[in-house]
């Protein structure tokens, strides 16, 4: 396994690993995210307007196997930008860290730990972000996609130092599995304050 960094333009030299990752992933019960390459290459040229974006990548050979990516939220869209603007809050001290995602097979083997570190040690290089963020979606308990061993990773989230702030909530849309309309769901946000890096 070997891993990759790139920040800003670059990250599109790896669009086509990532879009096919996201889509394998999200597909997956809590997203239920019937995938398109289309939008996936439309959504991810938010990460190129900036050279302050991140991206950290794991390969198994030529294979993607897992990836994370952070923005700072005023270079987010607007969508993601909201609920913090309506509460107030100065989005200039804010990053957003985008999905972390992982196939299956490679689940549990200290990833997940690695790909909140290393998009907290990128938002802490600038000396000037305060909190990071990123939202879930929220499925009911109910829902009849839901797998019967299905275990959230609010608890893997909080032992990160995440909190989940009911305030900050906002949609986002796209089609459930074997759906062709979007139709909007409900995401809630996770913050955590930034400490600064120790020299």
């Amino acid at each position: 396994m070997h891993f990759i960094h790139k920040t800003g333009q670059a990250i599109e030299e790896v669009f086509d690993d990532l879009a096919h990752l996201r889509i394998a992933v999200f597909r997956s019960f809590p997203y239920l995210y019937e995938g398109s390459l289309a939008y996936e290459k439309a959504y991810l040229q938010t990460y190129t307007k900036t050279e302050r974006s991140f991206l950290f990548a794991a390969y198994d050979g030529e294979r993607m196997i897992g990836a994370t990516t952070c923005i700072p939220l005023e270079e987010e869209t607007a969508e993601v930008r909201q609920p913090f603007e309506e509460a107030g809050m100065d989005i200039r001290t804010i990053f957003y860290f985008g999905e972390s995602i992982l196939l299956p097979d490679y689940r549990g083997q200290g990833l997940g730990h690695r790909f909140f570190d290393e998009r907290e040690a990128h938002a802490r290089s600038f000396g000037t972000f305060q909190t990071a963020c990123f939202c879930s979606v929220v499925r009911p308990e109910t829902h009849p996609a839901r797998p019967h061993d299905y275990r959230p990773l609010d608890e893997f989230w909080t032992k990160r130092g995440y909190h989940r702030e009911p305030s900050l909530q906002s949609h986002m849309e796209w089609p459930d599995v074997g759906e062709t309309t979007s139709t909007a769901k409900p995401m809630v946000y996770w913050l955590k304050a930034l400490s600064p890096t120790i020299a």
